[in-house]
């Protein structure tokens, strides 16, 4: 595994996939079905289940657990403590490895430290999940999620910016990227938009 960075006191199970240049701290495990892209990087106290997909260039923060059933697309980042469910119902006495939800997080979305997404959802490309957020539908792409349930409070810029709220204008005031913006989609512009 050259070029990958693993802690002494990590546990990576055999038959684990990691891309090149990925960084594993102290004290993650990762399960031995996991499929991890390059550049990646798992803070302390990470775990990584076996039914797990992991893109490029996600960075996972500390005390994160991605369970069975969750795909990160690339370019995603996991807050300090935020949390992924893969049941609706659990019971401590009740078997329900078979009833696992699939959620995912499409390409360059944010989740902020200590949010959880409850299973069986979509968080769009480049949506912001705001800290202590509690996801419970599917999140729209580019959107600004705040509160408990999370409801969308805004539209964000990919480069990570919250976009102005007026009706006519919205332009990133950090990179300059414009977006179309209306119902509950927001959509970049090309170069030659009008």
């Amino acid at each position: 595994m050259s070029d990958i960075t693993i802690h002494p006191t990590a546990i990576v199970d055999d038959g684990a996939t990691l891309g090149a240049g990925t960084r594993v701290w102290h004290w993650v495990h990762i399960s031995a079905g996991a499929t991890i892209g390059e550049r990646c990087s798992f803070g302390q106290n990470v775990y990584v289940g076996n039914d797990v997909l992991i893109g490029n260039n996600v960075k996972v923060q500390n005390n994160v657990s991605i369970y069975d059933a969750v795909t990160l697309e690339d370019d995603v980042f996991c807050g300090p403590s935020m949390v992924f469910t893969n049941v609706n119902n659990p019971r401590s006495h009740v078997v329900r490895k078979h009833e696992y939800r699939r959620t995912i997080v499409r390409r360059g979305a944010s989740i902020g430290a200590n949010a959880t997404i409850v299973c069986g959802h979509e968080i769009g490309e480049y949506a912001f999940i705001g800290a202590g957020a509690v996801v419970t539908r599917d999140v729209p792409a580019y959107a600004l999620m705040a509160g408990t349930p999370a409801r969308r409070i805004g539209w964000m810029c990919a480069c990570g910016e919250r976009l102005p709220e007026q009706i006519d204008v919205h332009c990133c005031s950090a990179c300059g990227q414009r977006y179309e913006i209306g119902g509950n989609h927001c959509t970049p512009l090309g170069p030659d938009a009008e």
